[in-house]
């Protein structure tokens, strides 16, 4: 005899809030109560932040009514307890999904999001003692305080782990930073700032927070972005910052750390690629719907189904991959290698998914009042953010052949 199935919490969800790209009901491996919360985050982004963002990506502004909104979304700090109000742990799994809902309506808001709740505040909780913690992170739980984390330099991204030529300097209870970082996330308003730098005397990198209006501390906003154009990045200089060694993150000992951050966050990124291409897909199927071409919808041409089809089963065994990495990272036993080949193969299936929806629109689809032009120009940022394409086959190259391919 065969067991029942249990009964997906998604039966009996309303039609408009089930996603058409879910092939394999992957919501009904949640719970309940986390089905509950993942429908007011998929509500929130589609009534509140939706109707903003093609305003604001096209003028390359990040609005203070976006970030307020996400202020009051009760989505902030989930999944690390402990900090602020009704903050309770959650699986990795309900994590994973929440960052794709979030990249499903809009990459730049989730990117804005990921960079505070993710690589800001993860970065504390990870790498601050107690004392750190209970100063620095009820504040960003509000977001009253908003993070940032600056890592990668003008000369250094991929090999910024050997690389790095910002440097720390220790005067007594000081430290002096000297040097530069670019493409850092919400830098240029960011009240906390996790600094990464080589200290020159043991030659470890360690980890700062730098708080707002530091002297020495300019960020200048990168301009002429052609993707993620919500998110303010900057380029940054460090010119004899000035720190307390209470702001030097106790736990970051070198960067075998900042790899642990990493790796934790970049699973995150894969969920928001999963999301993209989820939200991609839904505007392809819903213009083949609605566009009529030689007298029937073009959902009834032969090739528009196979482009359709195709998107379908990247989607599917993207999501698939990454429940069976959640299920891992809550037994507390997943490895580098695993996150880097979530990264690596969700990035490019959502590459290929969000091409083939521009496709289906045709000219329209360089249109940003259509939505997709932007999905297709995001993507080219989440394919190289959070570790390139080439930087994480070479993790996961390593693994299966015990080979380094490394340069250096």
């Amino acid at each position: 005899m065969t067991a029942e199935p249990p009964t997906p919490v998604t039966s009996a969800t309303p039609v408009e809030d089930r996603l058409t790209a879910d092939f394999y009901d992957y919501e009904s491996l949640l719970s309940e109560e986390e089905y509950k919360i993942l429908l007011k985050a998929r509500t929130f982004m589609r009534d509140e932040v939706k109707p903003l963002v093609n305003e604001y990506w096209g003028k390359g502004e990040l609005p203070e009514e976006l970030i307020d909104k996400f202020r009051h979304s009760g989505l902030i700090a989930l999944g690390y307890g402990g900090y602020g109000e009704h903050l309770p742990a959650i699986s990795h799994l309900l994590g994973g999904m929440l960052a794709m809902e979030l990249g499903r309506v809009d990459a730049s808001s989730a990117t804005f999001f990921g960079v505070h709740n993710g690589l800001g505040f993860y970065s504390v909780y990870y790498g601050g003692d107690q004392e750190q913690r209970d100063r620095f992170l009820p504040a960003m739980a509000t977001m009253d305080k908003i993070g940032a984390f600056a890592l990668t330099e003008p000369d250094g991204g991929s090999d910024v782990s050997g690389g790095m030529r910002t440097t720390a300097r220790r005067e007594g209870d000081t430290w002096t930073l000297n040097g530069a970082k670019k493409w850092i996330g919400n830098a240029t308003f960011a009240d906390y700032v996790v600094v990464f730098a080589r200290d020159v005397e043991d030659n470890k990198v360690k980890a700062f927070i730098v708080e707002k209006d530091t002297p020495g501390f300019r960020p200048v906003k990168i301009e002429g972005k052609i993707a993620l154009r919500i998110v303010q990045n900057a380029e940054i200089t460090l010119t004899d910052v000035k720190v307390p060694e209470a702001n030097r993150l106790k736990n970051i000992k070198g960067f075998r750390d900042v790899g642990e951050i990493l790796r934790q966050t970049r699973s995150g990124v894969a969920w928001q690629a999963l999301g993209v291409m989820i939200g991609a897909y839904e505007l392809a199927l819903e213009y083949a719907k609605q566009r009529v071409a030689f007298g029937r919808p073009i959902a009834k041409f032969q090739m528009v189904q196979d482009l359709l089809v195709k998107s379908v089963g990247n989607i599917t065994a993207s999501w698939g991959l990454l429940v069976q990495l959640a299920r891992l990272q809550d037994q507390g036993i997943f490895r580098d290698e695993q996150s880097a080949l979530a990264k690596e193969f969700v990035a490019a299936r959502m590459r290929e998914v969000v091409a083939w929806s521009r496709e289906l629109f045709g000219g329209n689809g360089i249109l940003l009042d259509n939505d997709i032009a932007r999905f297709f120009s995001d993507a080219e940022a989440l394919y190289s953010y959070e570790g390139t394409h080439q930087m994480q086959t070479l993790i996961v190259g390593k693994a299966i052949t015990g080979q380094s391919a490394f340069v250096g």
